[in-house]
């Protein structure tokens, strides 16, 4: 059984992740850990006890993280893919929610970054970070618990690009974008850390028709997937933010995170030594040494080099895992 963080910004493929992690059998979901990124924190953690409560997750806690950047200024945020309320525009009466959730999702006293090293610390060895926001939360952890990659099971990291374009400029992903210095931090530990990036996330590509398949078999779980999927359907299709196929359908980035932990054979990886460009027109660039150089530079001199990026990923079997996992354990 995995025991899992999954530190997230709901957000809709946040929401394909969340509803994966909650229904696979081989996970113990212990808590969403709240980020900026898709939408502010405040949003974000709304969402995070949203989901929970249709999902019928009462027992996962919930612990809310930073809401700005470690070093650069705070970005926009990504409403115009996710909605206004980064979740389709599906919320509902905010005031209905909020006293519906109050008593279900546990909002923790502890910060992200507090939560993250106490559970670390309980269950050495034994947990496995997903992180499908930008990595701040990860990143004051770390600076907390300078020996968190050796009490984490292994950190598996939504973001980054290699050689796939950028999903915010020609070199960036989002996530990376909005928090380069957190990633780079992160990048400089040795720990099993594997980023899933946009080099497979858009090889995972859900069609409506499978979007369909959920939302006739996954019970309310599916049905809400269905219904938030809508609006970042429609952005797929408009802003050729997807290879043009005539067929409607979105990349579920988070949810390949979560494929990685339960289906790691389907992914391929190459590692090196990794860094994140922090500013300037490359800011939010993942750059592996693949070949090992040494003597041109010394900016990627002292950096682990098991660091992976994964790069192939066998799409079907990811997205029948998803699929599956949802309509055969149906949470509600």
């Amino acid at each position: 059984m995995h025991k899992v963080i999954l530190d997230t910004d709901p957000g809709i493929d946040d929401a394909m992740a969340i509803a994966y992690a909650l229904a696979h059998p081989e996970i113990e979901l212990l808590a969403l850990t709240t980020v900026f990124g898709n939408v502010s924190v405040d949003k974000s953690t709304r969402n995070a006890q949203y989901i929970l409560d249709v999902f019928g997750a009462s027992t996962v806690d919930i612990a809310k993280g930073a809401g700005v950047p470690l070093v650069q200024t705070p970005l926009s945020y990504a409403e115009f893919v996710h909605g206004g309320d980064g979740l389709g525009d599906c919320y509902p009466d905010t005031s209905v929610v909020l006293s519906a959730t109050a008593s279900h999702a546990q909002l923790q006293d502890l910060s992200a970054a507090d939560y993250i090293v106490e559970k670390a610390r309980l269950y050495p060895g034994q947990i496995s970070l997903i992180a499908v926001g930008p990595l701040t939360n990860i990143a004051q952890a770390l600076e907390k618990e300078p020996d968190l990659p050796k009490l984490v099971k292994q950190l598996i990291v939504m973001g980054g690009t290699v050689d796939e374009p950028g999903n915010v400029t020609p070199l960036a992903e989002a996530n990376f974008f909005n928090d380069p210095h957190a990633v780079d931090r992160l990048l400089v530990h040795d720990w099993p850390m594997v980023i899933i990036g946009l080099d497979v996330t858009h090889k995972v590509m859900i069609t409506d028709s499978l979007l369909a398949k959920l939302r006739d078999g996954g019970g309310v779980t599916g049905d809400f997937l269905w219904r938030t999927s809508r609006f970042y359907i429609d952005f797929y299709s408009s802003s050729g933010a997807a290879k043009d196929t005539g067929v409607r359908q979105c990349a579920m980035h988070d949810a390949a995170a979560v494929a990685y932990l339960v289906e790691p054979d389907a992914f391929s990886l190459e590692t090196g030594a990794s860094r994140v460009i922090e500013s300037g027109i490359a800011a939010g660039q993942l750059a592996i040494d693949r070949r090992g150089y040494r003597n041109a530079t010394d900016h990627w001199n002292g950096r682990a080099t098991t660091n992976g990026a994964c790069m192939e990923v066998d799409a079907e079997r990811v997205l029948q895992s998803f699929l599956s996992t949802i309509i055969d354990h149906r949470l509600n």
